[in-house]
């Protein structure tokens, strides 16, 4: 079934020409058969992201925010979900019009993505220890989904305790318990061989460093770690530390499996329909080469 209803979302960012949120979304439309529907590319900052909202026509359904839009739009919304609230990063805004007056709400799609991602590697396994690494924006993700998966309180290892204040906070109204300890090698290294479910939040090319400490983790004589890793990064793919992982014979989920599943929905939250994961799959399959 086809629908000529116009409807308009946009990723906004800077820079923002590189997302891949495009190809996604509107691969879905055309699966969905929204003919109505475009999806494009905004570039927004901080400082004209209030300029920004305020031009919205009703034909809006929703936006996709990058970093560090995603803190920087909570104090502008009418509503923030209790997920994202918790977080305290929305990397979703869904429009409704209420009584005349356009409505927007906050969510946040990243935890579902970091869920779903590790689920395609863990299967039906339970996430009893977990690893991250990084303690950035989204760290605060990575700690909601392993909770969901199982696990309140794994280990997280950052370059300084000192810089994590923002993560601490999201701790405090998450409810988990984490445990946050400075990069050490041998720690990390023993906290990577055993752990059910390892998340690498890094930036791009910051966990190359780590990588060839994996040429000595493993959980016994000849063993491969037990868990499965998800490095965010999927620009490049594989990352050095997911090249590093899967040649001890393990188990890794590429970031952009993320990028998938976060997207995946969005568009669900905004059209109301099951997003059509294959198709959306495919696109992106084609525009990573």
């Amino acid at each position: 079934m086809h629908t000529t209803t116009m409807r308009r979302a946009a990723v906004l960012g800077h820079p923002v020409a590189h997302s891949l949120s495009p190809v996604l979304h509107t691969a879905a439309y055309h699966a969905l058969g929204l003919d109505g529907w475009e999806y494009g590319v905004h570039d927004v900052t901080e400082d004209t992201l209030p300029g920004f909202l305020r031009g919205l026509d009703p034909d809006w359904a929703g936006l996709s925010l990058t970093m560090p839009l995603k803190h920087a739009i909570i104090p502008l919304l009418d509503h923030v979900e209790p997920l994202a609230e918790a977080v305290g990063a929305v990397n979703t805004v869904l429009f409704a019009t209420v009584r005349g007056r356009v409505v927007a709400t906050g969510t946040n799609t990243d935890v579902h993505g970091i869920v779903a991602a590790l689920r395609e590697g863990l299967g039906t396994r339970r996430v009893s220890d977990a690893a991250v690494l990084g303690g950035g924006a989204t760290a605060a993700s990575a700690l909601a989904a392993v909770a969901e998966l199982g696990c309140p309180s794994p280990r997280v290892f950052v370059r300084s305790l000192d810089r994590i204040g923002p993560l601490r906070e999201a701790v405090a109204r998450m409810g988990v318990s984490p445990s946050f300890e400075v990069f050490d090698e041998q720690a990390t290294t023993s906290a990577l061989a055993t752990a059910d479910a390892v998340v690498s939040t890094t930036p791009k090319y910051a966990a190359d460093t780590w990588a060839p400490l994996l040429t000595t983790l493993s959980t016994g004589a000849g063993e491969k770690p037990r868990g499965v890793l998800l490095d965010v990064v999927y620009d490049p793919r594989p990352t050095v530390l997911q090249s590093a992982w899967t040649a001890l014979g393990a188990d890794a989920v590429g970031g952009e499996r993320m990028l998938l599943h976060q997207a995946a929905e969005q568009v669900r939250l905004m059209t109301g329909r099951p997003a059509p994961l294959g198709a959306m799959d495919e696109a992106l399959r084609a525009a990573l080469g």
